[in-house]
């Protein structure tokens, strides 16, 4: 942590390296979220898609418990400290944590038993999933605590103990779901319902690992704080009772655009099955399976990319925190350009990447489908509009534009709504994922729209950088494309051996032709700061 008296670090140097811790602890949590996914699966035999549709049916209520559990208290300490620290009253942002923290035990709690006991009527009548939600509920209590810590590093912006303890919770969790499916599973040939059960369990036992981190990393930096609280300047006043006030304004907007990409999941989730079944004859369990393509299979490999986005997001609200504390029009604007160009540079190649590569990844996860590759591939698109959205929801938050935010993401969740039915009468099982391309869309382009007419960011100059990027995908997303046509003339597409050296190959071409072209055309440079330069040096590279 920085004291006042250091060298300040530009903000755009602090958007990039908070963004390059935050990708770490997104990006190694995502993949050790969707890898388990290949034994696990595997394991389920002929349940594997209901398996995985119980589990993502489960894990979109308790996301949302989630968010109301922390009540978006989080987010709103990081920027709160954030504000506070850039006026150098750091005792105040500590305040503003401990009081938190009490909030944060007593939400967790009831949250937790509301989820708990109101299991059987949120299930939808599918009494499987009633003990996998009750599972679910034991994380609630502990989860709270640890954002709300995560929090307050962020608004120090120190991006590490956050990315460390979100890797270290996915890597306990990841290790007890594939513990508990194998022993029950394979070893005691037991009901994928018992293993399902456990897996979910293991958020709670992920949570306790990742606070025991941020509680180490606190006892380590706790020295630094102090002396940050001594040498504040101790003119802003404010009550116990005005800071817990301030806490719970600042966290409702959060709760709702925090819940923003669940909300049209759930849509997805209650509507799904039975509009489906209005245009189509099948059972329970085949429709359960369709939707596990989209809810889960395809959800899960679109979140590990769409998590670059939600990593820029998470450092963008502290530092635009700051500059509006600061009433810095200059920093603000030139935040906006920066968190926008960083979020094109790095979304695009990786969402088109995703979509070259459906057929072999999917293959590798799921085994060989042709319907799941081909929901993946439009999925693959679409999280362009999920990571967009979150980064513009945190510029607004940052921007104390929540209720701008709120308005524009209640007008897509409404188009949304009201192009489900018209969408799966049309397109079956690509419905869903359409009606949610249409009303994100929508969203982002209002959000757009107002931050060019109100803080007028250099739109000419986004605009050309947009057209590189979109041009160096596209023409990297070909050069993937032809690759894999050409590898498959000799490999066996429904081979998971060969999914795997398709993708090394493909991966290989697509890293090579993106990188020539962004460093060749200094398009990284002027985005990623000249040190990339010295990287390349360091590594004897030359284009």
């Amino acid at each position: 942590m920085q004291n006042k008296n250091s060298q300040p670090t530009s903000s755009h140097e602090s958007l990039i390296r908070g963004s390059a811790w935050m990708t770490f602890g997104s990006i190694f949590s995502r993949i050790l979220g969707a890898i388990y996914i290949i034994p696990w699966y595997a394991w389920m035999g002929d349940h594997g898609n209901v398996a995985n549709a119980l589990t993502a049916k489960s894990y979109n209520i308790y996301s949302l418990f989630l968010i109301i559990s922390t009540a978006g208290i989080p987010g709103a300490v990081a920027k709160q400290v954030a504000h506070y620290n850039a006026l150098n009253e750091y005792g105040v942002g500590k305040r503003l944590f401990k009081s938190g923290l009490g909030l944060m035990v007593l939400l967790g709690i009831i949250s937790a038993a509301v989820m708990y006991f109101l299991a059987p009527i949120l299930s939808g009548g599918d009494l499987r999933q009633v003990p996998v939600l009750q599972s679910l509920a034991i994380a609630v209590l502990i989860i709270p605590v640890m954002s709300l810590t995560r929090g307050f590093f962020q608004g120090y912006n120190n991006m590490a103990p956050s990315a460390l303890s979100q890797f270290v919770e996915q890597l306990a969790r990841v290790i007890w779901m594939l513990l508990t499916a194998f022993i029950i599973m394979q070893v005691q040939h037991g009901d994928f319902l018992d293993a399902v059960v456990q897996s979910n369990l293991a958020a709670a036992i992920g949570a306790v690992f990742g606070l025991l981190l941020l509680v180490y990393f606190y006892k380590k930096k706790q020295a630094d704080i102090n002396e940050l609280v001594l040498n504040s300047n101790h003119e802003v006043e404010v009550s116990t009772k005005s800071l817990l006030g301030e806490i719970v304004r600042q966290s409702i907007p959060f709760i709702i655009l925090d819940s923003g990409i669940t909300f049209f999941q759930l849509i997805d989730q209650y509507t799904f099955h039975p509009l489906i079944k209005l245009f189509v004859v099948a059972d329970y369990d085949r429709i359960e399976s369709w939707y596990a393509l989209f809810g889960l299979n395809a959800n899960k490999l679109i979140m590990i990319i769409v998590s670059l986005a939600t990593a820029m997001a998470v450092t963008s609200i502290p530092l635009l925190a700051g500059a509006h504390a600061r009433r810095n029009t200059r920093d603000i604007r030139d935040q906006i350009e920066s968190t926008l160009e960083l979020f094109l540079f790095v979304m695009l190649p990786s969402s088109m990447g995703m979509a070259a590569i459906a057929q072999p990844i999917y293959t590798i996860f799921y085994g060989y489908d042709a319907t799941g590759a081909s929901v993946l591939y439009l999925s693959a698109f679409i999280s362009i509009l999920l990571g967009l959205f979150a980064v513009l929801v945190a510029i607004m938050q940052g921007l104390s534009e929540n209720g701008l935010a709120i308005k524009y993401l209640v007008i897509g969740i409404l188009l949304k709504f009201a192009l489900q039915l018209p969408a799966i009468y049309f397109f079956k099982l690509y419905g869903p994922l359409l009606a949610t391309a249409a009303g994100m869309g929508i969203t982002c382009w209002l959000a757009l729209y107002h931050m060019k007419t109100s803080y007028h960011y250099n739109q000419p100059r986004l605009e050309r950088r947009f057209i590189g990027i979109a041009a160096f995908s596209l023409l990297m997303f070909g050069a993937v494309s032809g690759t894999l046509k050409l590898l498959y003339l000799w490999l066996s597409e429904t081979s998971r051996f060969h999914a795997v050296i398709a993708i090394v190959v493909a991966l290989v071409v697509g890293v090579l032709v993106y990188g020539f072209c962004v460093l060749k055309t200094e398009l990284a440079q002027k985005i990623l700061g000249e040190k990339i330069n010295g990287l390349l040096r360091k590594l004897h590279i030359r284009i």
